[in-house]
């Protein structure tokens, strides 16, 4: 069993709690306007657009299939910036075994894995297969989740999981249906059985400029939900790294500090001790 990595950050210390290696997974059902790293939305169609980007010809086509010359890569990402898929290929389909090796170059330093995306949760028996594995190291494991695949269903893995750091995107179905191109129903069921059964890391909102009654909505409704059982992080929407679509939609600012503190205090006062503004 292999899965598609785009990239492990070997040390992050915001990733969830301690210094901590990230495995980014390939793929996810959403397309969120304001993605952070939309090259990993997608799968690869080989289309081959990208090649003749590459200055150190690290990309090259085999049987039809692009290939990627890791030694020959200067990571100066002009395959990415081309690609009209929201896709990489730049992706190595890595077994458990392939990144345990990679865990224990690193074990010494970290408290433990976060795996993201892309949606890991995409791919449910490799991740329960790699927690197992990465707990006989008495590391941790944690699952940052759009809370688009249904917890419920994964007993197995959430039993090796340590914890689900969930994005809540918005209450309003119609405006996180905007934002991602998909219903958010899941989302909030997933909120309250991670918070049921003791495994919400955190809960994590981004908050918009010029969207104040969406912002409101979401962080009134998301605090009263989680009280104070878990950490609930706000993050002020930042237009670095959003393609092209997301600041036409969002725009290219940062959210303000001031409304965004006011949205602390009504979190804050609905009970949710534990919020924290970024």
């Amino acid at each position: 069993m292999k899965a598609p990595i785009n990239k492990i950050i070997n040390f992050s210390n915001i990733d969830g709690p301690g210094n901590r290696m990230v495995i980014f997974f390939q793929k996810c059902p959403n397309t969120c306007l304001f993605c952070h790293n939309p090259e990993t939305i997608n799968m690869c169609i080989n289309c081959g657009d990208c090649i003749a980007t590459c200055p150190t010809n690290a990309l090259t086509m085999i049987d039809k299939k692009i290939n990627w010359n890791v030694s020959k890569c200067i990571n100066c990402d002009n395959c990415i910036h081309i690609c009209k898929y929201l896709a990489s290929p730049k992706i190595t389909f890595m077994s458990v075994d392939d990144l345990i090796i990679e865990i224990k170059k690193h074990q010494t330093f970290i408290k433990g894995i976060t795996v993201s995306g892309g949606e890991c949760m995409n791919y449910p028996d490799f991740l329960t297969e790699l927690f197992r594995e990465v707990s006989k190291l008495h590391l941790t494991c944690l699952i940052d989740s759009s809370g688009y695949f249904d917890f419920s269903k994964y007993p197995d893995l959430l039993a090796v999981t340590t914890g689900v750091m969930l994005d809540v995107k918005a209450f309003d179905n119609k405006f996180y249906k905007y934002l991602t191109g998909n219903d958010n129903n899941d989302v909030f069921v997933n909120l309250k059985y991670l918070l049921s059964i003791n495994k919400l890391e955190e809960a994590r909102t981004v908050l918009f400029p010029n969207t104040l009654k969406e912002n409101f909505e979401t962080v009134d409704q998301v605090s009263k939900i989680i009280g104070d059982n878990s950490t609930y992080k706000l993050l002020r929407y930042r237009p670095f790294g959003v393609r092209k679509e997301g600041l036409n939609a969002l725009g290219n600012i940062i959210t303000d500090k001031e409304s965004s503190e006011k949205l602390v205090a009504l979190s804050k006062n609905n009970g949710c001790i534990k919020t924290i503004l970024i």
